[in-house]
């Protein structure tokens, strides 16, 4: 996995804008969802567009901290624990990759070696070997990324203000919803580098509340 010296936590990079859509780029899986869809432009699109990535500017709204608040598992472990073969094998039952394949896929978008986050008021605690490391973070806007498929997605950018010197110095959350709304699980980003963030696409560390069991996750995975 990339990293840099800055911070023992970087493994993701982070990106530059504040509310700005950004340069069309390479799908992500946070972007990537194989389904047509004819666009109408006189209504609001609804929560499944919005869940796929269609929704109207004026739908995205500026998110608190709060929305992502609790406290949360890594989903890497599970996949490496063959957890979630059941979600590949699901996968590879409606996509255009073998279980295997799409199991390699994951390995690399999930990768990370920070297996819990806490989230509480404005401290995030990255939780690397059971070893804690906190700061204290402030809204700094959010992002729009256009996709090669014509969809989008909106992530929101927090700055550190306060807290361990290891801690990252920004923070992003992606999880398909626009508009302030408790998160159910989310993709992360984070790094000291800011402006670098549009161009990590291929490695989002997922987190699932730390009180689900594996089958839940993987329950909830399927559904999608």
């Amino acid at each position: 996995m990339p990293q840099t010296s800055a911070s023992p936590l970087f493994f993701l990079t982070l990106s530059a804008g504040l509310a700005l859509s950004a340069p069309v780029v390479a799908e992500t899986k946070e972007a990537s969802h194989d389904h047509d869809h004819s666009h109408a432009h006189d209504h609001a699109h609804d929560q499944n567009d919005i869940y796929k990535g269609y929704f109207d500017d004026a739908q995205i709204k500026d998110r608190p901290l709060s929305d992502w608040a609790g406290d949360w598992q890594s989903v890497y472990p599970l996949l490496q624990q063959g957890a979630l073969d059941a979600v590949m094998q699901h996968k590879a039952e409606h996509g255009d990759k073998t279980a295997a394949e799409y199991k390699a896929y994951y390995e690399v978008g999930y990768a990370t070696d920070v297996n819990r986050i806490t989230i509480d008021g404005n401290a995030v605690t990255f939780f690397r070997d059971g070893d804690p490391v906190q700061g204290r973070y402030a809204s700094d806007g959010y992002e729009v990324l256009t996709y090669k498929k014509g969809n989008r997605g909106v992530r929101y950018v927090f700055a550190k203000e306060g807290g361990d010197a290891e801690a990252p110095e920004y923070i992003q959350f992606s999880d398909h919803i626009i508009a302030p709304q408790k998160a159910d699980h989310y993709h992360l980003y984070w790094g000291d580098d800011r402006p670098e963030v549009l161009e990590e696409l291929t490695n989002w560390p997922t987190y699932f509340p730390a009180e689900l069991s594996a089958s839940e996750i993987a329950a909830d995975m399927q559904a999608h």
